[in-house]
């Protein structure tokens, strides 16, 4: 009796250092409807919901105190790339769905017809409600919102549920969207500018683009393919990884087996955006044939990926070993 209680007693002081030090979440809403997470007290990020035709979430501080997404065009910070502005934080957008791009934003275009004729088919992502807010050893934010054409008729809708967490040195962020054809049916186009996004810092692209410049970043994808090599190409997770503020730093996108059309192809750039996008095989030259796809009121595409925010480079991070270990996550 007296081995089996200081058995108990050690275990439990060999484990109290590590429960001791469990991370702590917690969620706030804020006065426009979205909502700020806390982990252990401090800023990790906000859900934005009323600055564009879409939510995202902006900034996010990753490992070591960094900011691991571009401040334009939320902030103008000199020395950032000034291009894309619809590139917010982590968001998703696609450029047709139902007839509508959310992807895009009027400060996209200039003047012009061709202009105007984009902008006539600007949708956006409204906001309909938080369905569950909560905080803890991880962080669980559920939304509901509203696919609405250019003059705010619903098309569709989404379901999206984000979950915070750390793993080992790890911030680990997840994203599920559940696209469903609530009204009517509607068509999924083949588009290059579609898909789960993040805008990483300037520093850290692997080149400035037609800013020019180089970075400090590169691109590595589960097959082993680098920069401008990984664009378009069928992968299981891609790192992206640099330096900013002179620490050494990375974030990851892992491909869930369950989701659209695994393992996703990648609209990722070198000079900064990275997206995971199973819906323009065409445009992402994969195939010739289009891959275009009608929903039937009802049915619905789910969307499963993880965010890994790490330090150094995709070896450091692990990443190989966290897709094994994601991948088999039910």
């Amino acid at each position: 009796m007296k081995t089996s209680r200081l058995r108990n007693a050690l275990l439990f002081l060999a484990l109290a250092p590590a429960m001791a030090t469990a991370a702590q979440f917690s969620v706030e809403k804020t006065p426009t409807g979205g909502a700020i997470v806390n982990l252990d007290g401090q800023f990790l990020t906000e859900l934005v919901v009323d600055q564009a035709n879409k939510t995202y979430l902006w900034p996010i501080i990753g490992t070591s105190g960094v900011t691991m997404t571009r401040a334009y065009p939320m902030k103008n910070v000199e020395g950032e790339q000034h291009d894309h502005p619809h590139h917010r934080g982590l968001c998703f957008g696609h450029e047709n769905i139902a007839g509508y791009d959310t992807w895009a934003e009027r400060a996209t275009f200039g003047d012009g017809e061709k202009s105007a004729a984009r902008v006539k088919h600007l949708g956006a992502i409204k906001l309909r409600e938080i369905t569950t807010m909560k905080g803890g050893e991880k962080a669980v934010i559920r939304t509901v919102s509203d696919y609405v054409d250019a003059t705010g008729k619903k098309t569709s809708e989404e379901v999206r549920e984000y979950v915070f967490a750390v793993q080992g040195g790890n911030r680990l962020i997840d994203v599920d969207i559940v696209l469903i054809a609530s009204e009517s049916d509607i068509l999924v186009d083949d588009k290059k500018d579609a898909g789960l996004s993040i805008r990483v810092p300037s520093e850290m692209a692997v080149d400035r683009g037609k800013e020019g410049g180089k970075g400090t970043g590169q691109i590595v994808n589960s097959e082993g393919l680098k920069d401008e090599e990984a664009w378009g190409k069928r992968a299981t997770w891609v790192d992206y990884h640099g330096t900013v503020g002179g620490k050494a730093v990375g974030v990851a996108m892992l491909n869930h087996p369950s989701s659209f059309r695994h393992p996703t192809p990648w609209h990722v750039r070198t000079y900064g955006l990275f997206t995971a996008n199973p819906f323009g095989l065409s445009q992402l030259k994969l195939q010739e044939k289009s891959g275009a796809v009608t929903l039937k009121k009802g049915e619905k595409i789910t969307l499963r990926h993880r965010f890994i925010f790490h330090d150094g480079d995709e070896k450091d991070g692990k990443i190989a070993e966290a897709y094994a270990t994601y991948a088999k996550e039910p």
